[in-house]
């Protein structure tokens, strides 16, 4: 009897999904716990494996959008050694073929003499090839993935939800360059990875949380909710489109804990592995558009939080330092949040807090 392959539930407010891929296809055999197709929903991707041996027969197609709970499969576990008896007489069907193949090109040449005056009655109509362009040849339609439409709904509600506005400041990143170059070698023999910017980032936006507790906090309704913890999204590009995985309390954790997280969520992005849990729950979110060169930007908040950093590209830029004139390496930095919650003096109170502590890299340093 056949078992059937059900697309698996993956998260109390995910009902539907699109199978992204077929690792196994229709016919093939397969062994229990193989990978059977990838489930793309508007949160993570999920691989769902075969419970059982057999030869699969699907009943969905790539690209198709299922519910949570529809069959999307069959597998049959008396046909499991079928595929490779059904294999061996493939060659011998294929010969025939072959020796057809001469015959097709000896009875070629025959038309080919009538066939002499079809450049001339072909080469009227070319130059109207290029002016009838059919529209499908031109563009290419497809349907949005589960988690793109979940980022543009996001999107266009924090917009039309938040009363968002953007403060902007620049810093100095000459004192972290010297200080992570020169702990650079001995960071990565202790923990076996590397001392990035980010987490010196992460740092600051806890110590300037604490300093201005009312960007760490949402609105729920009529009530004002003060969150306590601190639960720090930081935004990842992947092929799907943005993530945000969540480092998790990060007022206690140090920055080799921090870059051990980063890089661990770094390895799930590229494989497809986050999870739902590790989305949920951050306070407050760090976007690093700098990494892509982005000079200047003005962030988009992640809802239901109140503020997101916007880091920018690294540039060299004459600075006056004392009534000199001084090359530094700086970084615009970016600040919005929700004025529903924030006022100005605190989101500006904020930002300073981010510059000094990124300026001053060793008090972030003695505090971890």
């Amino acid at each position: 009897m056949s078992v059937e392959v059900k697309v698996p539930a993956v998260g109390e407010s995910i009902t539907s999904g699109i199978i992204s891929v077929w690792h196994k296809k229709d016919g093939e055999s397969v062994s229990a716990g193989e990978v059977l197709f990838t489930l793309e929903t508007d949160k993570v991707s999920t691989e769902v494996n075969a419970s059982e041996s057999g030869v699969l027969k699907t009943l969905a197609a790539e690209g198709d959008e299922v519910e949570i709970g529809a069959v999307v499969a069959t597998i049959d576990p008396a046909g499991a050694g079928a595929p490779a008896e059904a294999k061996a007489p493939e060659p011998a069907a294929a010969a025939p073929a072959k020796e057809e193949a001469p015959k097709k090109e000896e009875a070629a040449p025959a038309p080919k003499a009538e066939a002499k005056p079809a450049p001339k009655a072909a080469s009227a109509p070319a130059p109207k090839a290029k002016i009838l362009v059919p529209d499908d040849a031109r563009t290419t339609r497809k349907k949005l993935t589960p988690l793109r439409r979940k980022i543009a709904t996001q999107l266009v509600m924090a917009q039309h939800t938040a009363a968002i506005l953007t403060t902007f400041n620049e810093c100095d990143m000459s004192a972290i360059m010297k200080l992570r170059k020169e702990m650079q070698d001995d960071f990565v023999k202790r923990y076996g990875t590397k001392l990035g910017f980010m987490s010196f980032f992460v740092k600051a936006v806890v110590d300037a949380l604490k300093a201005s507790p009312g960007i760490n906090s949402r609105i729920d309704g009529d009530e004002l909710i003060q969150n306590h913890y601190y639960d720090v999204g930081v935004a990842v590009g992947t092929e799907r489109g943005l993530m945000v995985p969540v480092l998790r309390d990060c007022d206690q954790k140090s920055f080799a804990e921090i870059e051990g997280d980063l890089a661990g969520y770094a390895v799930k992005a590229r494989e497809g592995k986050i999870s739902l849990e590790d989305l949920q729950g951050g306070v407050f979110t760090i976007s690093n558009g700098g990494v892509y060169g982005s000079l200047l930007s003005t962030p988009i908040l992640n809802p239901p939080q109140s503020g997101i950093l916007g880091m920018h590209k690294i540039q060299e830029r004459p600075m006056v330092e004392k009534g000199q004139i001084v090359i530094r390496p700086m970084m615009y930095l970016a600040l919005s949040y929700d004025h529903r919650v924030v006022d100005g003096k605190e989101a500006v109170t904020f930002l300073v807090r981010v510059k000094d502590c990124i300026e001053n890299p060793a008090r972030l340093l003695l505090e971890a």
